[in-house]
This record gives structure tokens, sequence and C-alpha cells, in this order.
């Protein structure tokens, strides 16, 4: 099983830079965080996770690995939008699905050279894609590509955990910024205890 790879200097550096962000990482220890090095295969998965429970989402990704034979190249050459369907997504969810299996079977996008790119430039290519968001793509950086330094505005559950340890009501974008700046280079490790924080 491969996880979200991080070192103890990195914490280390988070914990000099943040006396809050401190406490949290020594409170909570080390986080395991699972990914999957496949990038095409983390695209997938993250946009039938979208909207639905994490209970869901299993069932719908097995039944898709399934049907196509862990998502074998020649099975998804042929499948339809209806037979993804079929797995227990809804049809606009198909829809995008196969868009994306359609940009690996016709080559419009190289996810093997993915990982040769810079954050934004992978964003950019990837939100191409219908029913692919910014979102989706951080979030596909970090749990597929190790990248280190992602902090999503998008995401409910980071901004939930930095007003949570910072005692705020709200957050702007603009003030956003400035934990995305206290953070870096190391924001995908800030963003994990973060969401720790959230669910707490």
């Amino acid at each position: 099983m491969d996880y979200f790879k991080y070192t103890q200097d990195e914490l280390e550096y988070l914990k000099k830079r943040d006396a809050n962000l401190k406490e949290i990482i020594e409170s909570v220890g080390i986080i395991e965080r699972k990914v999957n090095k496949d990038p095409f295969q983390s695209l997938i998965g993250s946009v039938i996770s979208q909207q639905i429970s994490t209970k869901a989402a299993i069932t719908v990704k097995q039944r898709l690995y399934s049907l196509t034979d862990n998502l074998n190249m020649d099975s998804l050459k042929v499948v339809s939008v209806e037979e993804l369907k079929q797995c227990g997504m809804s049809y606009r969810k198909a829809e995008y699905i196969k868009g994306i299996i359609d940009s690996k079977v016709e080559e419009n996008i190289n996810y093997d050279d993915l990982h040769l790119l810079d954050d934004e430039e992978i964003i950019d290519i990837l939100t191409s894609l219908k029913g692919v968001g910014r979102w989706t793509v951080e979030m596909l950086l970090i749990f597929s590509l190790n990248r280190k330094n992602i902090l999503s505005y998008d995401d409910l559950g980071i901004r939930r955990g930095i007003m949570k340890v910072y005692s705020l009501e709200s957050i702007s974008k603009k003030d956003f910024q400035l934990y995305r700046d206290l953070y870096s280079p190391y924001c995908s490790i800030a963003s994990l205890y973060l969401w720790e924080v959230s669910i707490l």
C-alpha cells in the first residue's frame, strides 16, 4: 500500500513556522493517507466520489473495476456511457467518466507524463475535461502525484480546519492566501492536519 510521503524535517519546518499548527502536529502525530500513484485511475476515482458518500463511491468503483477488468484499456475502449451508468452513477457523471476514458484512449492527455509538469500546468490540462474542476485536480496532485504544496481553498474541510485552529468565524480568499504563504512549501502536509482538525 502506498501512502502520501513526507518527512520529519517537513513537520519540523511547519512547527517552527506556526505555533498553532505545531500543537496540532504534536497532538495528532504521523498521519498515513493512502495514495493511488496512477493519475488516470485517481482522476476517475475522484470524479466518482464527487457529491456521494464514501460507501457509495466504493460500491461504484468496485462495479466499474469489475465491468472493465480493473480498468483494462481494451475494456475501456468499448465501454458505453449506459454501461458506466449501470455501475451506479448518474448519467452526467457517466458522461464525465467516459470523457476521461476517451482522453486516455485517444491520447489527448498523456497521463504517464503528468508528473513531469508543474502543478498549475496539470490543473490547466485536466480541468479542460468536463466534470473535472480545480478541487478534483488538487486532490489528485496530493493523493496521486505526492505534490507537497497544495492548500485547496475549494475544500470545505481545509477551510473548517483553519477556522478551528485559529478560532475564526469565516475566512476570505485573501486571508486564505496568508495561510498558504505561511505553510509553503509544505501546504499539503499542513492540509493533512487541517483535515484531521476539521472532523474533531
